[in-house]
């Protein structure tokens, strides 16, 4: 009997060897000017045996940075650095799409070590601290409010971040709309509170997501651009109750976008299952949207063989994992013991809980 995690499949134009995703995860080893650097080269470099990767969170603009040593993709030095991550993973014969992800309010100025805009859609602080530079949580600053010129603007942005990632040789991008992130925080609505086109009802809270897709599949094709959301997730300050309603009409809108050449839908739908006990995400999911799922949230080998062969999902992502098991597919095929992750060098910047994980 075929075993589902390892069967090929193609999402959108992506094609992948193996159904196990690496999830996005912010490392913080990104060098001077937000520039990927040789480490990064070699860490993801070690886990291309995943049918895809998706990098951590890189920011499409300088507004777009909130977090300690994160990357960009809005200077050429960035896209010249993510340029050799790709180069490396296609030479092992991986994939890679990049999560685009601007933070919107969730901000410590410190972080940045240049000054810019603190945006979000009102002027409604992120509850949350934040880790500054010196790794203590630190309170984020007060945002100003988006008008309607800065719509247009951040819409360019990151329609210019994905054509800058295809250009340095990445396969497609995700839209990171999850973590009470900017996209995130124009759904809520403890964070939208504005009376225009784009706040109030679900169906105008939703319209800047949309909008934002819409651009990220006119600039490098909707074939290859996903999203990743997280219903019912309070993370940095979402109200997180009553998520159905809000995810069903955004993804039922998502279907609409089309490319008018090839016909082609988005290439994929992310979900972090947060095992609501009010909400079943997936089967909400497959009632609203059209395309595939990948899924995600402390799956282990088992689990994730489960959904598959249930066709719950198309593919499955890893995101712990894949920390302490850069082999990770090897590993789940073989029935192997998984490493753990030492959590206390996650963020720290080096080599060591990064690089240095040996394979089995």
């Amino acid at each position: 009997m075929t075993d589902a995690l390892f069967s090929s499949i193609t999402l959108g134009a992506l094609p992948l060897a193996n159904r196990i995703v690496m999830a996005p995860m912010t490392r913080d080893r990104a060098g001077s000017g937000d520039v990927p650097t040789p480490l990064m080269v070699e860490y993801y470099r070690q886990r291309a045996s995943a049918g895809l990767i998706i990098t951590e969170g890189t920011q499409p603009s300088a507004e777009g940075k909130g977090y300690w040593r994160t990357p960009g993709i809005w200077s050429q030095e960035q896209m010249d650095g993510w340029a050799k991550v790709a180069e490396a993973v296609h030479a092992e014969g991986g994939q890679i799409v990049m999560q685009l992800m601007h933070v919107g309010r969730v901000v410590v100025p410190a972080n940045r070590g240049y000054d810019a805009d603190v945006i979000a859609p009102s002027a409604i602080p992120c509850p949350d601290k934040v880790p500054g530079p010196d790794g203590v949580p630190a309170d984020c600053a007060l945002p100003r409010a988006m008008t309607i010129e800065d719509i247009a603007r951040v819409a360019e942005e990151f329609a210019q971040a994905a054509r800058n990632a295809r250009a340095a040789g990445l396969d497609g991008v995700e839209l990171h709309c999850a973590s009470g992130y900017l996209i995130n925080q124009f759904l809520n609505p403890a964070s939208n509170q504005r009376s225009d086109d784009f706040g109030g009802s679900i169906e105008n809270r939703i319209a800047f997501p949309i909008l934002i897709l819409s651009r990220l599949a006119d600039a490098i094709g909707a074939n290859r651009v996903g999203f990743r959301i997280s219903p019912g997730n309070p993370y940095n300050g979402m109200d997180a109750s009553d998520p159905a309603p809000l995810f069903a009409a955004f993804v039922q809108k998502a279907n609409s976008i089309i490319d008018p050449s090839s016909g082609d839908g988005l290439a994929y739908l992310h979900v972090v299952d947060m095992a609501l006990e009010t909400l079943n995400t997936l089967t909400m999911l497959r009632e609203n949207w059209n395309g595939p799922i990948i899924t995600n949230n402390n799956l282990k080998a088992d689990t994730a063989r489960a959904l598959l062969d249930s066709g719950r999902a198309e593919a499955v992502s890893f995101g712990r994992a894949f920390i302490a098991n850069p082999d990770l597919p090897m590993r789940l095929r073989d029935g192997l013991t998984l490493a753990k992750p030492d959590f206390a060098y996650v963020y720290t910047g080096e080599e060591k809980g990064y690089t240095d994980y040996p394979t089995a």
